[in-house]
């Protein structure tokens, strides 16, 4: 059943007086101004009308925001339907890199060095034990989504990443991994946390991490090198999966973490305004993957998902070695004739009314009253959010 409540609605209740304690980023106001605003009056729209029975009907704009819970569903589609073509006809595994949380302020104060090296540092870790003869001897591909988030909002920050079960060797020949055996996930675990370690020492020297607020106590050389330490001494997690059942199991399975945003809003029970209080679902994994219901005031739940808001521009979805984007055609080419199939790439060019009739079976053009007419737009809906102004400048005299 659809929820009545919204992450919208949150953010109406709880907003101002979550701004009266804290500052949010420009980054943070523009992603918290279209939640709010999306499908509804302040981004314009339209009205439809029936040709048949002259029903009438009133569509609102999205905000198209990454970070909207209503506008992530149809371009997760999208991205299914375009990987479909790509993937490999073989087994697929499916990796997980989490950052110690000993290191969670640091990364959040250098957000995008931090998750860059992330993704970087991971992929280097796989490449250079699956290019070992000991454990594949062949070049492999990689597919990873960040997260920053576990269920009970807070900050986790970690990427999955799905890896084809072999690799393309030197001559051109497609190698298969051993069964239900890619690399070793310890010997993974520990390279990626001596790279990822190194790097942090290295951006600290030249002076690359921002060191303020919570990241203060690390700022001298001798603070670093005792945090590094504590960390060093650490396992840090890279979690293995068994293999999946095929291809279209594992696209699927990866595209539950594509597009996806902190919560849904099927996962909003309640948002209690005289108390200012929201109640979500959410799965404790550390208690067998039990449903629980969390109560949360509303500045605390908007403090938890605002801690999760990308910076801009910041690409979540990346792709490497065989499915990197540059050339991806021509190594893929070659990799379905190393297994003796054809390579066929599919143009993803459908409408949205088009792909929602795919989903729902509903026809957006079809009137719901009669049930016989089309739909068609009567009138356009000017937007009514006022654009957003500068600053007047600062005088300095």
């Amino acid at each position: 059943m659809r929820s009545s409540y919204e992450v919208a609605d949150v953010f109406r209740l709880g907003m101002e007086s979550y701004q009266r304690h804290r500052r949010l980023s420009a980054r943070q106001l523009k992603v918290v101004r279209d939640i709010q605003d999306c499908r509804t009056g302040a981004l314009g729209g339209h009205i439809d009308a029936c040709d048949a029975c002259g029903h009438v009907r009133i569509s609102y704009n999205s905000c198209r925001n990454s970070h909207c819970p209503k506008c992530q569903s149809m371009a997760r589609e999208v991205w299914l339907e375009k990987r479909r073509a790509e993937l490999l006809p073989v087994r697929y595994f499916h990796l997980v890199f989490t950052l110690p949380s000993e290191l969670h302020d640091l990364v959040r104060y250098n957000e995008r060095l931090a998750y860059n090296q992330l993704f970087r540092l991971a992929w280097e870790s796989l490449c250079s034990l699956t290019a070992d003869k000991k454990y594949l001897g062949a070049t492999t591909g990689m597919v990873a989504v960040l997260h920053t988030w576990g269920q009970n909002l807070h900050y986790h920050p970690h990427i999955h990443c799905l890896i084809p079960a072999g690799g393309l060797t030197k001559e051109g020949k497609w190698k298969e991994a051993r069964k239900n055996y890619l690399v070793s996930v310890k010997a993974l675990s520990i390279l990626f946390r001596a790279k990822y370690i190194s790097f942090l020492r290295r951006a600290h020297r030249q002076g690359q991490l921002k060191m303020g607020g919570l990241c203060a106590q690390w700022s001298s050389l001798h603070q670093m090198n005792q945090l590094l330490e504590c960390v060093y001494r650490k396992d840090w997690v890279v979690y293995a999966k068994a293999p999946f059942g095929g291809p279209e199991h594992a696209l699927n399975y990866l595209g539950r973490y594509v597009k996806r945003v902190a919560i849904s809003n099927d996962r909003i029970l309640k948002v209690d305004e005289e108390q200012r209080r929201v109640s979500f679902r959410w799965r404790d994994y550390a208690d067998g993957n039990k449903s629980k219901v969390m109560s949360l005031s509303c500045e605390e739940f908007i403090r938890r998902f605002l801690q999760h808001i990308l910076p801009k521009r910041f690409s979540k979805v990346r792709y490497y070695g065989l499915m990197a984007n540059r050339d991806k055609t021509k190594r893929l080419s070659l990799c379905f004739k190393a297994m003796g199939h054809v390579f066929q790439p599919k143009k993803v060019d459908i409408n949205w009314q088009e792909r929602l009739y795919q989903l729902t079976g509903i026809d957006p053009n079809f009137c719901p009253c009669c049930q016989q007419g089309r739909m068609y737009i009567f009138m356009v809906l000017l937007p009514s959010r006022a654009p957003p102004t500068s600053c007047p400048p600062t005088n300095t005299k």
